[in-house]
């Protein structure tokens, strides 16, 4: 029995990176690439001061998250990438 806080990262070779990334469809593939750049775009507008510029920039990759998420969790409910989450 292995606890999930003990479990060790290890980097994927690229081959078979490759290999699982080809039995996933593109498009799901998109979708968690766009979800990895707004949730990434969201953490850089953090704070309790924004300016309304960086407010509409932030309610944008919010937008462009939600709708990631949206195919990603119709694909699999687990794909989904959370706004503070380090992915």
């Amino acid at each position: 029995m292995t606890a999930s806080h003990l479990l060790v990262p290890v980097p994927i070779p690229d081959r078979v990176a490759a290999l699982i990334g080809s039995c996933i469809p593109s498009h799901i593939l998109q979708a968690e690439i766009d979800a990895a750049c707004a949730a990434r775009e969201i953490r850089r507008f953090r704070g309790p001061r924004l300016g309304i510029e960086d407010q509409a920039d932030r309610e944008q990759a919010l937008s462009e998250l939600a709708r990631a998420n949206k195919i990603l969790a119709a694909h699999h409910p687990g794909l989904a990438v959370r706004a503070g989450s380090s992915w």
